[in-house]
């Protein structure tokens, strides 16, 4: 090709663009649309792939929002199990049930203040994957224990949930930081805390006999009801079975966990005029939370012959608990909309170790001797550089 040729292939290419432009007074979609300026950032996606309303076009004075939001979330998702601490949840069934239940009465409050929005069955299904996520934690720990459980859940946990919205996996729009290699970092000091959060040792004091008796009983004690068969299913394998299966429903929960968030972000993405406000997707995900929870208890009912073991002192603390867990998910879900679930995701999922520790060390004495806090300063030091960086980042 001569250079008259190459001079008039650039032409063209030039007046493409300029037509991919849209004219003054409308928004260019990364699809190409164009759209009215004053729709740009109204709460909607009026491109169809949510160019008009990403983290990075509409951020502004309402990233302080943001930042607040993963401020509570970490409070409270640092502090929710406190009001069960001494409680006796046996497996773990009846206990996530009230959770739940707790969990559903703000999605009701959140849909009240919303203005009754329209159910969203995908931002149910992310619910659904919360709850199958939290089935496998209370056996997990009694597989592998609390450090290690928390450190497989906890990093895989992060680093999905990040990567799908970093990336774009699943459909996702890919949200690219303003200093990606910033991120880059605080993620990794983010996985690194959660490793040395898995160092420290506590101490655990059992809860008293009165505590852990169940509230249902067989009718007839005797050949149909064991006492020392009160435990959970996994203490009756072998060492070698329990830490294979302790650590397969580790990465299970890690899995389930990280993609909680991703199809109600999938609606807002890609569906045209989808509601951009995040939090009306709360009560549907709640919803589905509440829903798997009570199909999950109902299973387990009938596994063991309608005789449930229901331990009748954590339900109060156990509904509080869920209300806890749903005001800190309300706020992550601001926190994503505002910040993008590329930053978020490693603040909100760091930061209640400090505040966990923390109420461990001060309150309940689980933390003792010099190593420990060693190891919980060097921790605290590397969540903060995470999170800077994170922040940096955007």
């Amino acid at each position: 090709m001569g250079i008259a040729g190459r001079v008039v292939l650039a032409l063209l290419a030039t007046i493409a663009a300029a037509e991919a432009v849209c004219s003054n007074g409308n928004f260019t979609c990364d699809n190409g649309d164009c759209i009215d300026l004053s729709l740009k950032c109204n709460g909607y996606n009026n491109c169809g792939d949510n160019s008009d309303e990403s983290a990075k076009i509409c951020a502004g004075a309402s990233s302080w929002v943001g930042y607040f939001g993963a401020a509570i979330a970490a409070i409270f998702f640092g502090s929710n199990f406190v009001p069960v601490k001494k409680y006796e949840t046996g497996d773990g069934l009846f206990f996530q049930w009230v959770m739940c239940s707790g969990i559903w009465t703000v999605g009701l409050i959140v849909n009240f203040i919303q203005g009754q929005v329209p159910f969203q069955p995908m931002a149910a299904l992310g619910g659904v994957f919360w709850a199958t996520g939290n089935l496998t934690v209370v056996p997990a720990v009694k597989s592998i224990g609390l450090a290690q459980g928390l450190l497989v859940w906890g990093t895989i946990n992060m680093i999905l949930g990040w990567a799908a919205a970093r990336f774009g996996w699943f459909g996702l729009n890919s949200e690219v930081p303003g200093n990606p290699t910033l991120q880059y970092f605080g993620v990794v000091c983010a996985v690194i805390s959660v490793f040395l959060y898995a160092l420290v040792k506590t101490e655990v004091k059992a809860p008293t006999a009165s505590e852990s008796d169940p509230l249902l009983r067989p009718l007839n004690e005797g050949a149909d009801y064991d006492e020392d068969n009160k435990g959970s299913w996994v203490e009756r394998l072998s060492p070698g079975t329990r830490r294979i299966v302790g650590l397969g429903l580790s990465c299970l929960g890690g899995i389930c966990y990280s993609v909680t968030f991703d199809p109600s972000q999938y609606v807002m993405d890609t569906q045209r005029g989808a509601s951009q406000d995040a939090l009306n997707y709360a009560y549907s995900q709640y919803s589905g939370i509440f829903l798997a929870s009570t199909f999950y208890f109902i299973l387990y009912s009938v596994a063991n012959n309608n005789k449930p073991s229901v331990y009748p002192q954590v339900i109060v603390p156990g509904f509080i608990s869920g209300i806890m867990w749903g005001i800190a998910q309300s706020a992550w879900f601001v926190a994503n909309q505002k910040l993008s679930q590329a930053v978020s995701y490693p603040i909100v999922t760091t930061l209640p170790g400090i505040i966990g520790t923390l109420w461990g060390a001060a309150v309940f004495g689980e933390i003792r001797g010099m190593r420990n806090y060693l190891i919980l300063g060097v921790a605290y030091a590397i969540t903060f550089a995470g999170v800077t960086l994170t922040v940096l980042s955007k």
